[in-house]
């Protein structure tokens, strides 16, 4: 039985012959050694103000004993992290040299993060990716589906930080065609809000500060299964947004640059760039910023960022928890478009209230944002260890198998994905 073009089971092999090998990130961190006045620019741009990453004196009066950086800028989306791999020897370079899937679509579908330690101003934080998971799948939208798995791990001095996985979902494309996908969002409305409504988001808003947990402890002893986090509410996203995430975020993977720098860019990657109705080459990226960008690319809208969402996810928990409690992991499906205009109330459910491996009090949520229009596009999950009463102050979680480097990490969660072929880590 022939293979679907782009993924074939010899493709398949070579990809996962790649499976740990350690490998240059494209773009340099934006923050190489973040302060105080970086941990509170990257909070604020997703709508954030809490001062434990804000206010560069509050953090002293808490059990972190300074300012400690959100969980958001704690690695993922090139914040932070100085290549420790900067060069490929010529057999590793060569088995890393183009797609063995070329030809299959790629959807960048959810992302898991885990954190370990807190990230305190002015380190000097180092980073290595790979490889890690490759799962082979059948699927009712294109029958045959690839689940790639990229880990991208964090460290500090003697101690790691934090993971960050991406998962892209590879697909085969004449398929995909054929179910005629590109339709999915053609009736999509986005309809202008009543002064009502509008109200109403306003008063969520307004109150969002009071029901921050912040100083006063969330013990775990009062918190019960069915427990709700939130609402918090996100929106309408405006075009503004979206230029306040990149003051505070950079420009992720593409890392788009300006004038000149745009020119050497161009040079680079000509492919990443089209003309304009003026005849000016730029960045396909525009199409988040600019209506008749995203309608030519088949969107009603411009829309956001997968991470823009994911960062709200982790916002609803840390307002949640207070300063005493630790985040310990979370994961997010990024299931349809956020447009400009719409409007996401984001919330919570605790699921489960247990004592973990290492005797640790902990919690497990399950997440999600839901748009005006009733459609959850980004569900999720959390892991929140709380301080008790009885067990006392949060210990902090331990790497995979105890690592101390990046490499040990990698090393670690290679082993973790091959254990399982459903995807969940």
């Amino acid at each position: 039985m022939s293979e679907r073009p782009g993924i074939s089971d010899e493709g398949l092999a070579a990809l996962r012959a790649r499976i740990g090998l350690p490998q240059p990130h494209p773009q340099p961190p934006r923050y190489l050694e973040p302060g105080t006045d970086a941990f509170r620019h990257v909070a604020e741009a997703f709508g954030d103000d809490n001062p434990l990453w804000c206010d560069p004196g509050y953090g002293s009066k808490t059990v972190w004993g300074g300012p400690i950086a959100s969980p958001n800028m704690s690695g993922g989306d090139t914040l932070i992290g100085e290549n420790e791999v900067t060069r490929l020897d010529p057999a590793t370079r060569e088995l890393l040299r183009g797609d063995p899937l070329k030809g299959a679509h790629a959807y960048y579908s959810g992302s898991y993060r885990e954190w370990w330690r807190p990230l305190r101003p002015g380190t000097r934080v180092t980073r290595r990716n790979a490889l890690v998971g490759v799962h082979d799948k059948r699927s009712e939208f294109a029958d045959r589906a690839v689940h790639e798995w990229t880990a991208e791990v964090f460290a500090a001095p003697e101690e790691v930080l934090s993971a960050q996985y991406r998962l892209m979902i590879r697909t085969d494309r004449r398929t995909v065609e054929a179910k005629g996908s590109g339709g999915k969002y053609a009736d999509v409305r986005i309809e202008p809000y009543t002064d009502a409504e509008i109200e109403r988001i306003d008063a969520a808003y307004a109150s969002e500060p009071e029901r921050r947990r912040g100083a006063e402890p969330r013990w775990w002893e009062d918190v019960e299964q069915g427990d709700a986090l939130g609402p918090l509410v996100k929106g309408p996203l405006r075009v503004t947004d979206m230029v306040v995430w990149h003051s505070g975020m950079g420009m992720g993977l593409y890392g788009v640059k300006a004038l000149r720098l745009a020119y050497q860019q161009r040079q680079r990657m000509p492919g990443f760039f089209r003309r304009d109705e003026l005849n000016v080459p730029d960045v396909q990226q525009r199409v988040h910023w600019d209506a008749e960008w995203a309608r030519r690319a088949g969107s009603p809208a411009i829309y956001d960022y997968g991470r823009m969402r994911e960062s709200w996810l982790v916002h609803l928990c840390t307002d949640w928890m207070g300063d005493d409690a630790w985040l310990a992991a979370l994961d997010v499906q990024f299931r349809r478009f956020n447009y400009v205009g719409d409007t996401h109330w984001v919330s919570g459910r605790v699921t489960r209230k247990y004592l973990d491996d290492g005797g640790r009090p902990a919690v497990e949520v399950e997440l999600g944002g839901e748009n005006q229009r009733g459609e959850v596009t980004c569900p999720g999950h959390a892991t929140i260890l709380l301080p008790s009463r009885e067990h006392g102050a949060v210990r902090l979680p331990e790497p995979p198998a105890g690592a101390r480097t990046c490499q040990q990490a990698l090393d670690a969660l290679v082993e973790r994905f091959a254990a399982t072929e459903s995807g969940a880590v």
